[in-house]
This record gives structure tokens, C-alpha cells and sequence, in this order.
């Protein structure tokens, strides 16, 4: 469709000017006094026992060496955060694969809930590691949702994106995830479509296995890569087809609708359970570890994406953040914008409180577009909006980690430069 296109582009050129970072020597956090909204700590774990190629992630191959002085250079950066002043209500740990070595990661919680007041925890996770001793580590650190990344059931596809080997066949993976339900609060189902080799009949074949299983919540992803990644996956699969991206969310909604609700325009659960997407439900979120990304009180920044520099300094006192970015009124407008709309609904009181009425009035046009186009509507009472089209939510959301993950690209790329040929590319 015309709109899904022009939307996408919009998105685009919108995220390169937010992803616009300067170097950074030295890192000051925000003041505290002006962070009014709930925070979340986000933790990267970037160590996988195989690389998949799709992923445009921030991972490494695990040595296990290398693992656990990057973890205990993490616990070091989270006490960085508690003698600034900092505190936290939930916390999201992601990768890679975070729960590589279970022991490290336990310390590593424990640690966060002594730190910080935390009553939220989730936790990713791949279909190998569920085994009994992780999962009652992970029940008994307080884990209340925990997110497996399947992808697909499809044996062809898990096959050629490198999966079928590492974690079994879709029958397999299916029996693994029977044994862990009730386990956590939330099972929440890490899903992909839109894969180039993926028919109709194979997607509805997934959303089978989905219904048979009746996990607690899916997430289902479109493919979102970065530029680098997606012609390596083009050549090793064919060409992504970004215009049947809609006949196959509709496919999708419509399988889930009658037992699961959106939380957000990819999310559907059965219950209240957690959503992965933190930037949805917290404004602000420290980001720690190597190549993590936070925004606190409207500064982007990011880490070091080279380990052994991320040990280094933080060994030696020092935060690992090598670039920021001090968002202007109106990128930061933007961005709650977007999130909102991705979270299918948009609180125009809340954006008030926060920019300002004039943020409103820059809003007018953008809403008054969303409304012409059938994306978004009024609620009755209130006054606020909630979405009609939640696929052009995935397309923003699409468009805006597809940028990331192109920065993602280019840190790696200088990551093993000196100082100061990559500060000076960054600025």
C-alpha cells in the first residue's frame, strides 16, 4: 500500500536524525530530580553459542572466559548506578543469550534486587536452555516472564536460518516449551513472519502449533535487520518481500483474536501478563552492558560495543558509554509519539504533561494525517486515541530497529579501531 510506504520512509529519515550521536568521553548521568517517570534497568548479555543470521543483535560467540569477566564487569556498572543515586522497577534482560551461564546470571540478578527496588523481571532465553536446573534458578530468582525465542515450527526455515541443528526440530521445540508452562507468570513465544522462503500455509501452520500449545503471550516480530544483515539473509534465502508484510499480520491477528488481546501492535497475551517492550510501558530505561542503548531524561546513549574495552573500563571507574545524544523538543515528541502508537493507545493528557501544549499543537497535523488514513481514531470520552491500524504501528517500529540496528552495524565495525578513530566517526 502507498501509505504503509510512505510511512516507512517517514520513519526512516526520522530515526537517522534521532540515532545522530556525538562522541563521549567522559559520561555525567542525568539529573535524577528531573527523571519523573517509572524507569527500567535494561541488561544486555551479548554472548550466543552460535551466531543465527538474521539476527542484527548485538552478539558475540561465547568463551566462556571472556563470559564471566564480562559479567563481572557488569555487576560492576550496576553498582555505578546504585551509588549515582538510581533506582528501578523492573528489569529486562536480553541478548545474545542471557541465560548462558546460569551461575553468573543469578549473581547478577541477586545483585540488581539488592540494588534496586525491583518487582518486575524478564528474562530471554533460547529453546536449548530450557532444562530443568535453569529453570527453577530462573523461578527462584523471582523471573516472572520469561521469553523463548522460537521464530518459527517450520523445519525448512529453522534449517536455513542455522536453528534446526542448534535447538531441534519444531517438534522438538514445541515438546521443550509444554514442559515450562506454569512455571512463570508470563511464557511468552518469540515469533518471526515474513521470512522469504515463508509461504501463507506455513505461517498458518505456525499459528496452529501456537493454539495447540496455548502459551501465555506471543510476540510476533516482522523481520527487522539491518542493511548488512538483510543482503547476507537475501542471498542465503532470497528477496524479503516487505509488501505482503500485511496479508501476513492479518493472517496472524486474526488466528490470535479469539484467545489472545494486542497488548501492542506485535504482543498478544492471553491474560495481563508483561510485554517485552519496555519503551512501551517506561519512558526512561538505563541500558547496561556492552552495545547496550538507555534514554534517561531525553539523552540517548550508548555503550562500548567492544568487550574487552567494556571490561576495561569499567575495571578502571569508568562508565563505558562512548556516544550520546541529547534529544531536541521535538525528536523526543516524536518519539513518545511513536511508542504510544505502537502501544495501540495514545494519551494525549500524559504528552501534555510531559512537552507541553505546544507539543500538542505539533502533534495536531500528525494526528489530523493518522485519522485521514484510518490509523488512528478518538475515543469517545476522553478525547485521547486509540489505533485502528495497528500494522502501520509493526511498519514504524519496523523501520525505527532497522535503523538501530544499521548503528548496531556501525559500532561493530569500528569496534576494534583506537579511541580516537572512533570518536571521531561517531561525532
Amino acid at each position: 500500500m502507498l501509505i504503509d510506504k510512505f510511512v516507512s520512509y517517514i520513519v526512516r529519515e526520522q530515526a537517522k536524525e534521532y540515532l545522530h550521536f556525538n562522541s563521549c568521553d567522559t559520561w555525567q548521568f542525568p539529573r535524577i530530580d528531573k527523571i519523573q517517570s517509572p524507569s527500567m534497568l535494561y541488561v544486555h548479555i551479548p554472548f550466543c553459542e552460535e551466531l543465527c543470521t538474521y539476527c542484527s543483535f548485538h552478539k558475540v560467540a561465547f568463551h566462556e572466559g571472556l563470559a564471566r569477566e564480562y559479567f563481572t564487569a557488569l555487576r560492576k556498572e550496576i553498582v555505578f548506578y546504585q551509588k549515582a543515586g538510581y533506582d528501578f522497577k523492573a528489569l529486562y534482560i536480553g541478548g545474545g543469550t542471557p541465560t548462558i551461564l546460569i551461575d553468573e546470571l543469578a549473581k547478577t540478578i541477586n545483585l540488581i534486587k539488592k540494588c534496586f527496588c525491583i518487582n518486575e523481571i524478564s528474562v530471554e532465553t533460547n529453546p536449548n536452555h530450557l532444562d530443568t536446573e535453569r529453570i527453577h534458578i530462573l523461578k527462584d530468582l523471582g523471573v516472572k516472564r520469561l521469553s523463548v525465542g522460537v521464530q518459527t515450527f517450520n523445519n525448512d526455515i529453522l534449517k536455513t536460518i542455522g536453528r534446526y541443528n542448534k535447538y531441534g526440530s519444531g517438534e522438538e521445540i514445541s515438546e521443550k516449551i509444554k514442559t515450562v508452562q506454569g512455571h512463570f507468570p508470563t511464557l511468552n513465544i518469540d515469533m518471526m513472519f515474513n521470512f522469504p522462503q515463508q509461504t501463507e500455509a506455513m505461517l498458518r501452520d505456525d499459528l496452529g502449533v501456537l493454539q495447540r500449545l496455548k502459551v501465555d503471550q506471543v510476540t510476533y516480530y516482522p523481520l527487522m535487520m539491518s542493511t548488512t544483515t538483510q543482503k547476507a539473509m537475501e542471498l542465503k534465502m532470497g528477496a524479503i518481500l516487505n509488501q505482503r508484510g500485511r496479508t501476513y499480520y492479518e493472517i496472524i491477528t486474526a488466528a490470535l483474536k479469539n484467545e489472545y488481546r494486542a497488548n501492542t501492535a506485535w504482543c498478544f497475551s492471553r491474560d495481563d501478563s508483561l510485554v517485552d517492550e519496555y519503551v512501551v510501558n517506561y519512558d526512561e530505561y538505563a541500558g547496561l552492558g556492552s552495545g547496550a542503548f538507555g534514554y534517561l531524561n531525553g539523552i540517548v546513549y550508548a555503550n562500548s560495543f567492544d568487550i574487552p574495552e567494556y571490561i576495561k573500563r569499567v575495571g578502571q571507574g569508568k562508565f563505558p558509554v562512548v556516544a550520546q545524544r541529547k534529544c531536541n523538543f521535538h525528536s523526543a515528541l516524536l518519539y513518545d509519539f511513536l511508542m504510544q502508537f505502537f502501544g495501540l493507545s495514545i494519551d494525549l493528557n500524559h504528552l501534555r504533561k510531559k512537552h507541553g501544549l505546544y507539543g500538542i499543537l505539533y502533534l495536531l497535523p500528525i494526528i489530523v494525517f493518522f485519522m485521514a488514513v484510518g490509523g488512528i481514531r478518538s475515543k469517545e470520552k476522553n478525547g485521547d486515541f486509540i489505533s485502528t491500524n495497528p500494522y502501520l504501528g509493526v511498519i514504524m517500529m519496523r523501520e525505527f530497529f532497522s535503523s538501530v540496528n544499521n548503528f548496531r552495524d556501525f559500532c561493530r565495525s569500528r569496534a576494534k579501531q583506537s579511541d580516537t578513530e572512533k570518536m571521531a566517526i561517531i561525532g
